[in-house]
């Protein structure tokens, strides 16, 4: 079987407004509701609604040929719903050809996979019922948050009843390996892994429109023809990137579109086929287990956790938010656990890197702070009211104390009572024993008397 699976990440995170210290208790509302409509909105105009109506179009033209794979997180979904209700008319149309896969993810996009397993159950079931909802399927195959992944939460998943995952081809993992063949779960081998390409994917994503790069300019003949020579003597080709590579990353300007529209043909002229992820598991079996006891993720040149967690403010943030679980299972207010979805997006941390080397464009991109300090300050502030606003809401530590002491005082007052009441039995017994002594010797003094 030579064949590509497709698949793009769609996601865009609620940002905070600029919230100072002088804010923390008096106002609690979070969000730049102007920056995020004006990005899914320019976002949604330059890639989500033009890149949708072309894959429907080469769907339609090559049919049962062109199939595609999405992961839509929760929070992209619930801007869409806000600001741009018709880009989920255009998903839900691809989602009608039977041609398109969605995958499953946490729905805040977060990095509760390594923190917290209940919470990061309850995001996948959210997720998958929200997908479910919109377009009418279940999904059945699992994407984390930028395709982290580790031996660990494999297992987890495959315990979910996932069949199969996605995940990056690191150099670091695979070793002398090649990223195109299925491989399987080194703890669950039930559960099936495709990784990424990087090197084909990134081609697209990242040095489609570099004129400094020496493939430039990239044709869709071209491309086909480097695939079809990897596909002679390896099975799959997995190109995954972000679905804002279509007219974002890469603007209209630069000939994105053409190419897209041009690929599949081109491709599938070579006898190559396109499948989901899928399709794939059910018709390949694996190649073997991959040893991942550390995460990894797509992210940077490390393709670790560096660009979440890889500096002291990212920690202190990120620990921080996940100190107050054990008091957020407490609360049932609506919007506390809407804040606390959305506090927990990746995106949060990953403007805190300090990492402005090689990965600094990347994390540019939207950012909206002047520097790593700015970003966590500002969530620091933000973190600090949605705390405040967490222990209102359930009895505080002061209450607590005070419903202890009463239970306490009452404990003590039923103990002494308990123990009066013991002392009486006591004293009753012992004069109810005294009389009843004197009685018998009354009636034997009588009996001798008598005789």
């Amino acid at each position: 079987m030579k064949t590509i699976c497709l698949y793009f990440q769609v996601h865009q995170p609620f940002r905070l407004k600029r919230y100072r210290f002088f804010d923390i208790g008096s106002d609690n509302y979070y969000y730049d509701d102007y920056t995020n409509e004006s990005i899914v909105t320019q976002v949604s105009e330059r890639c989500y609604l033009p890149t949708n109506t072309i894959l429907l179009d080469l769907i339609k033209k090559n049919k049962n040929k062109f199939k595609i794979t999405f992961s839509i997180s929760g929070l992209a979904i619930d801007q869409f719903q806000l600001y741009k209700p018709e880009v989920i008319d255009s998903f839900r149309a691809l989602a009608d050809t039977g041609q398109v896969e969605f995958l499953s993810e946490t729905y805040a996009h977060s990095l509760c996979s390594f923190k917290d397993e209940f919470e990061f159950k309850k995001q996948i079931r959210m997720h998958s019922e929200k997908i479910k909802l919109l377009f009418g399927v279940e999904p059945k195959i699992f994407r984390n948050t930028e395709l982290i992944y580790s031996d660990e939460i494999g297992a987890t998943i495959a315990s979910m009843g996932y069949s199969g995952m996605l995940s990056e081809g690191a150099k670091h993992v695979l070793g002398w390996k090649s990223p195109n063949f299925v491989y399987c779960n080194n703890i669950n081998p039930r559960l099936k892994i495709l990784l990424r390409n990087f090197k084909l994917s990134d081609d697209i994503a990242f040095r489609f429109s570099n004129k400094g790069w020496n493939e430039y300019p990239l044709t869709a003949q071209k491309y086909a023809g480097w695939v079809s020579t990897i596909l002679e003597n390896e099975p799959i080709i997995n190109l995954f990137m972000d679905y804002e590579t279509f007219g974002e990353h890469q603007p209209k300007e630069s000939g994105i579109f053409e190419f897209l529209k041009k690929l599949p043909e081109a491709i599938i002229e070579k006898g190559i086929s396109f499948n989901t992820p899928s399709e794939i598991f059910r018709k390949s079996i694996s190649s073997g287990a991959i040893n991942v006891p550390y995460p990894i993720s797509w992210a940077d040149e490390e393709r670790d956790l560096s660009a979440w967690l890889g500096n002291e403010l990212q920690n202190e943030a990120f620990n921080k938010l996940y100190d107050l679980k054990h008091l957020i299972t407490q609360v049932s207010d609506i919007k506390l656990q809407k804040d606390w979805l959305y506090l927990q997006a990746s995106d949060h941390f990953y403007y805190m890197c300090t990492k402005f080397f090689s990965d600094g464009d990347i994390h540019a991109y939207f950012n909206p702070y002047q520097s790593p300090y700015d970003a966590f300050i500002n969530y620091m502030n933000v973190l600090s009211d949605f705390a405040e606003r967490v222990k209102e809401a359930i009895p505080g530590e002061d209450d607590i104390f005070k419903k202890m002491q009463i239970l306490e005082k009452t404990i003590q007052e039923k103990n002494s009572e308990i123990k009066l009441l013991e002392s009486r039995l006591k004293a009753r017994n012992k004069i109810t024993g005294k009389a009843d002594h004197e009685a018998k010797s009354d009636a034997k003094s009588k009996k001798k008397t008598k005789n």
